[in-house]
């Protein structure tokens, strides 16, 4: 799929133009709350699924369908993301206040390492043939260690680019209220907030590796890998806001991202042989479908059982004896 530059100049523009009013609407640093981030989180996942309609008017229902099924195991996989933002998030402290700040700053650098990442990918796919088996067994062996090895996690602050950046940079082990750089003792130092900026930099760079190998796996084509990406990761600040409550009951879901990395492994390796490229209906299906399954045997197997709910508000219920 053949994209002006000048196409990818608008798109760029309006990236830009919906962080600046993101950036603007939180310029007070203010807490945000369930309904607003869940506001946030409908905005750009209609924005997401708008512009899939936008390339079915323009390009057909075989490029928005391979959009659609970039955008979904993007957002899947973003979900991880969010767990362990949470982890940095309570490992270091950080105010409610603050997060949204570092998320929002943490985003501009996953889209700059991400559209890295993809024109590399994408040119080494067409250039030598025999990347899609690297990149096809690295997910599969990702799928691996995610299903089998998913609580296996490092301490942020032994994360080895954190550990270079306070080495290289005279850091202050304290935050200054929003500031990512202070002055202490007539010396200008990076703040607390500044190592968690670069916790949440680091750790998403780990995880752009991962997605954009698996949207690679579906498409070559950067222009499609890269709005895949980019609405998907535009709202992971929102999605953050909107889960962080609600990650405890998602017990089983690293299972599903599991399966979606494997599949995503074998679809790249198939692409190689014979069998070829499989159908995008099948692929849009088995992400559909695992994701649901995920997250409905999640949900099911951490909602309370009726009896032990009532037996428990009939232990708590006044004049019970204890």
């Amino acid at each position: 799929m053949s994209v002006s530059w000048w196409i990818w100049a608008v798109l760029m523009l309006a990236i830009a133009a919906m962080l600046a009013v993101d950036l603007f609407l939180h310029r007070d640093n203010h807490v945000v709350g369930f309904r607003e981030a869940a506001a946030w989180s409908g905005i750009w996942i209609a924005a997401g699924l708008l512009f899939g309609v936008v390339l079915w008017a323009w390009q057909g229902g075989d490029v928005a369908g391979t959009y659609y099924a970039g955008y979904l195991i993007e957002k899947a996989l973003s979900i991880d993301n969010v767990f362990v933002f949470a982890l940095i998030f309570t490992y270091f402290a950080v105010p409610a206040a603050f997060q949204h700040k570092v998320l929002f700053w943490g985003v501009i650098g996953a889209l700059a390492f991400r559209l890295v990442f993809i024109f590399v990918g994408a040119e080494l796919l067409e250039t030598f043939f025999w990347t899609a088996y690297v990149f096809g067994a690295f997910l599969v062996w990702t799928g691996y260690k995610m299903a089998f090895r998913h609580d296996q996690q490092t301490p942020p602050d032994r994360n080895p680019v954190v550990r270079l950046v306070r080495k290289v940079v005279p850091t202050d082990p304290a935050f200054h209220g929003d500031r990512f750089f202070a002055r202490v003792d007539g010396r200008r130092v990076a703040t607390l907030l500044f190592v968690v900026l670069i916790a949440v930099e680091a750790t998403d760079l780990i995880f752009a590796i991962d997605s954009v190998a698996a949207i690679l796996a579906i498409t070559t084509s950067t222009f499609i890998v890269w709005t895949a990406n980019a609405f998907a990761v535009l709202g992971l600040r929102s999605l953050y806001f909107c889960l962080a409550g609600l990650l405890r009951r998602f017990v089983h879901l690293h299972y599903g991202l599991a399966v979606l990395l494997a599949f995503a492994g074998v679809k790249l390796i198939l692409s190689e042989t014979p069998v070829g490229k499989l159908p995008i209906p099948v692929t849009l299906g088995v992400i559909v479908v695992t994701i649901a399954v995920s997250i409905g045997w999640s949900l099911r197997s951490t909602t309370p059982d009726p009896e032990a709910r009532d037996a428990d508000a009939a232990g708590s219920s006044p004049g019970t004896a204890r």
